[in-house]
């Protein structure tokens, strides 16, 4: 999606008010809570906005059948796209928890995604839960950084797979961020690795997610039988951060900052 000069105040306040919906719902996501009672406020909150919960019902491509709720929730070792509602969970103190949602505002889409961790502060809190949250959404703001006018996809996954290295962590290359704002998922792909200065060329108007994903262990993932929840192979902890932006000629517009 290029964006228009009609579309870019519409795509401001859709991110706005995705921003407060998911620091809502990460406020809510306290032990003793489920994964449904998440999701439940996620599209309470969507609905109430007058917008449109845009992954209930969405059937990305290769998918055997439609994402059944409004949120995704992703514990400790869950990548993404966990589902919330089929096999509800009760939140742990000092889970790592993801929670990404996509919403349509006047037709157009936006998609952002945070971690935390469950409980407050030491001792549920563990400092490797803390270390992988702080480098994940480093390298998030790292990726947009570079997200500019001239630039390209490469750029952003070369950023994004740097702070990866040197904070010593997995980097998930299996999946990685899209163009946004037409459709939940858009071209082009952006990986969470690659060579700065390759790929597509990032031109002004240009909406994309970018959503770095890091992991304690092994960066590779395997898909669960519900089609939907990728876990890490071994098993270790990951974390991930998202957020959609609008490439200009200068620095990129985060449209869903809190």
């Amino acid at each position: 999606m290029i964006a228009t000069a009609i579309e870019v105040p519409v795509l401001r306040e859709g991110g706005k008010r995705l921003a407060s919906i998911l620091e809502e719902v990460a406020r809510a996501t306290v032990p003793g809570t489920t994964t449904e009672k998440l999701n439940a406020l996620a599209e309470k909150l969507i609905l109430k906005g007058g917008d449109v919960p845009s992954l209930i019902g969405y059937t990305p491509h290769g998918a055997a059948r439609p994402y059944p709720a409004t949120l995704c929730v992703s514990i400790n070792d869950e990548v993404v796209h966990g589902i919330p509602n089929e096999q509800p969970r009760t939140i742990q103190g000092g889970d790592i928890v993801g929670l990404d949602c996509v919403l349509t505002h006047k037709g157009i889409f936006v998609d952002s995604a945070l971690s935390v961790i469950a409980g407050k502060g030491e001792p549920v809190w563990d400092e490797a839960a803390r270390s992988l949250l702080d480098a994940t959404k480093e390298a998030l703001a790292g990726g947009i950084a570079v997200a500019r006018a001239g630039n390209h996809v490469g750029d952003i996954s070369a950023a994004i797979e740097k702070i990866g290295v040197e904070r010593g962590y997995g980097i998930v290359y299996e999946l990685g961020g899209h163009g946004v704002g037409g459709a939940v998922h858009e071209e082009p792909y952006i990986p969470n690795v690659g060579d700065a200065g390759t790929g597509e060329e990032l031109l002004p108007g240009m909406v994309l997610a970018i959503e770095p994903m890091f992991t304690e262990g092994s960066p590779k993932v395997r898909l669960m039988k519900d089609g939907y929840t990728f876990v890490t192979i071994d098993g270790s902890r990951a974390a991930h951060f998202e957020h959609t932006i609008l490439i200009t000629s200068g620095a990129a517009e985060i449209l869903t900052a809190i």
